[in-house]
Order: structure tokens, then sequence, then C-alpha cells
């Protein structure tokens, strides 16, 4: 018997380039954005970027290979949003531990086989209304950019618009890159750029603390496995690839408390990333896993090359990437709203939750995406809100 091995074809390519493209330009700009946010040196950026990028490459193309199923990721965007308004006032090493913390956490939870039941203890309306909260001070951020730099804008939001006109299938950060690179080489904005010094990364010593539990463990866990694990198994679910939940889990939560080791935040599967490769532009089903393998590839060699792309991303006008940082979270702000304020059984909660998380208030220490959690989830109860959706969860499962 002839036994016939699968092979790559144009769909499975563009799929998994696309994918790729996600992790390598909103997913970097934001990572670099608040590592100078914090004030972390050049080599501890690149540290934090290689590790993200090489593991988390090399998880997603090991998941596709292993089994034969199209997921993608690299790191968690979401985990990241959150992190730019959190990380000021802790030290890289306590950091460090909350990532490894985190990575325990999610692997407990695949271990437990208690995902959904889990998540059910946080609404989801709560998540994305304080998700929509954080993102939305990003995409604010985006006004006096434009206004500083009208060409490069004006261009950028062109690109935007066009993109989905000329292919549905790229998406629009695509043409605001493009365009809006154009834009800076119009308007003479793009300096020469710095000699590329090469740097692998550096080990960090971890420190664990109460407060960078709180503040920095709980949420990172909970935005990995509601926002990523969560969307990337429903996408995947939803194009008909049945996947082993908890072992996906388990060696998520692994390679995130690895990369913590190295100052990474996480190493996980992707929500957009993995239904790029999963949808049936992808080629047939069951070849569409080849995509997986594309897009963890590429993201493993960017891991490799991150030192040469940060010399590049560092000559950048601060105008520029805050205007594709924002352009990059349009989408996760509109889903995150929609999602937050369509469940009609919670209202003032997740107005409170959402108006906390734009705040951006530190409060005894916590930042505010933990309080608008705590606060949203705690009057929800009060106000007892929410009780007919569980009741009719309830009622579903005694069925």
């Amino acid at each position: 018997m002839k036994l016939e091995v699968p092979h790559l074809n144009t769909q499975n390519v563009s799929s998994g380039i696309i994918s790729a493209l996600m992790a390598y330009t909103g997913g970097l700009i934001l990572v670099i954005d608040t590592a100078n946010a914090a004030g972390f040196s050049r080599p501890v950026l690149i540290s934090w970027i290689c590790a993200v990028y090489i593991i988390g490459g090399l998880l997603n193309l090991a998941l596709a290979l292993m089994y034969k199923i199209p997921i993608a990721g690299c790191h968690s965007i979401t985990a990241i949003a959150f992190l730019s308004t959190a990380v000021s006032g802790f030290s890289l090493s306590e950091l460090a531990g909350s990532y490894i913390l985190a990575g325990v956490v999610v692997a407990l939870v695949g271990l437990s086989g208690l995902f959904d039941k889990w998540l059910r203890y946080i609404p989801k309306p709560m998540l994305d209304a304080m998700l929509a909260g954080l993102v939305l001070n990003y995409i604010v951020k985006m006004v006096p950019a434009l206004k500083q730099a009208p060409l490069i804008g004006g261009l950028a939001v062109f690109g935007f618009l066009i993109m989905p006109k000329i292919s549905k299938k790229i998406p629009p950060i695509i043409g605001v890159l493009v365009f809006g690179i154009i834009g800076l080489a119009v308007s003479g904005s793009l300096p020469p750029m710095k000699e590329a010094v090469f740097a692998w990364p550096q080990t960090v010593m971890p420190t664990f603390t109460a407060h960078a539990f709180i503040s920095i463990t709980i949420p990172v866990a909970v935005l990995i496995l509601s926002n990523d694990i969560a969307v990337a198994l429903a996408a995947l679910r939803k194009n008909g690839f049945e996947l082993p939940v908890n072992r996906i889990l388990v060696i998520s939560g692994l390679a995130t408390s690895f990369v913590g080791l190295f100052g990474g935040h996480a190493a996980t599967v992707g929500g957009m990333m993995s239904a790029i490769c999963s949808q049936d532009e992808s080629g047939p089903k069951h070849k569409r896993y080849w995509a997986g393998v594309v897009s963890g590839s590429l993201v493993l060699v960017f891991g490799l090359f991150a030192w040469w792309a940060v010399s590049f991303i560092e000559v950048l006008p601060l105008s520029f990437i805050t205007i594709i940082a924002g352009f990059t979270l349009i989408g996760v702000l509109m889903n995150s709203l929609q999602s937050a304020f369509s469940e009609s059984t919670y209202r003032y909660s997740t107005v409170f939750a959402f108006a906390i998380a734009v705040s951006n208030v530190t409060f005894l220490g916590i930042a505010a995406p933990v309080w608008s959690l705590v606060i949203g989830v705690l009057s929800a109860k009060i106000l007892r809100e929410g009780i007919d959706h569980r009741v009719a969860e309830k009622a579903l499962e005694g069925n």
C-alpha cells in the first residue's frame, strides 16, 4: 500500500503567513512599548522578545504536527495590553516570578480538567469589559499621534480602509503597516537604522511576592485562559477540529513558565491566529494543519532574528508606533465591547468594570485591571446580575 504524504499548497502557505504577520506587527510593538514603559534595557527587551517568539513558535509548531490540527499562536496580546498599564512598580525579577506562576496556574487548570467550570467564576462580560477599558487607552492615544504626524496617520487610515477592498483574507493591520511605512518614507521621517547588535535571551532570577501574584499572576493567567486559549479552542471546534483541551492547557502553561525564566510573559496558542489557520480558506480540512506549521515556523525564525528587528523598530517615530499599536487593537476593542455590553443580565457591573479599567488608577498598590474585575464581580453579586444567565446554564446542564 502506498503511503500518501500530505504536502503544502498555496492556501496553507498564505494562511500561515497571514497568521504569523499578526504576531510580527501589533504583538511585537506592544511588547516594545510595554518594555519602554517599564524602563527595561535593550538586552532585557531582546531577551523577552526572543523567548516568547522562539518558544511560542516551537510550541505551536509542535502542537500542529503532534495533533494534526491547524493551531497557531505566539504570546498573549491581551496579556501584554494588560501589562502595559501594570508593570510599573514591579522589578524585572518580580515580573519573571509572576509569569512563571501564571504558567503554573494555567497548567494546574489543565490538570484539574475543570477549565470550563473555572472560567464561570469570572463572567466573560466582566473580562471583556476590563479588556475593553485597557484597550481603549491605546486607541485614544492614536488621536494626538495622528495630529502629530498627519501624513503618516492619513496613509495608515487609508491602508486600514482599503485593505479589505483589496482582499478580505489579509488583515487590515497589514494595510496600516504598508501605507504607514510609505508615509514615513515620503515624509522623510524614517531615520537610518542603528547597527544591530547580536544578543540571545538572558535568564532572570525570579522573585515571588504576594503583591505581584495578585496584581500580575492572576490577571495574566486569566487572560491567557479566556482570551487566548478559549478563543483558539472555540475557533478550531467551530471549524470541525476536536482537541485534547487539557493537554494543550498543560503544555501552554509549562511553556509560559519556561519563558518567564527569560522575562517573557507568555507562550501560548492564539485565538485569531488559530482561527485564520483553521478556516475554509486554508485548504482541505485534512491539510490545514500545514498552515499552523508554516505559522509556527515563521514565528520561530522571527524570534531567532529578534535582535535585528528591535534595532529597526527602535528608530521608528513614537507617533508611528502609537498608530500601529492602536490599529492593532481596534478589532479587540470592538469584540470586547460587543461581548461586554450585549449580555442583558449584566448592566451596571460591566459599566463599573469598564470605567475602572479605563481610569488606569492604582490603589493600595494593585493595578486598575485587577480592581476592575474585583468591583465588577462583587457588584454583580450584590445587584444579583447574571442570575438569569446562570439559571439558564444549569437548566441546560440538567437536560
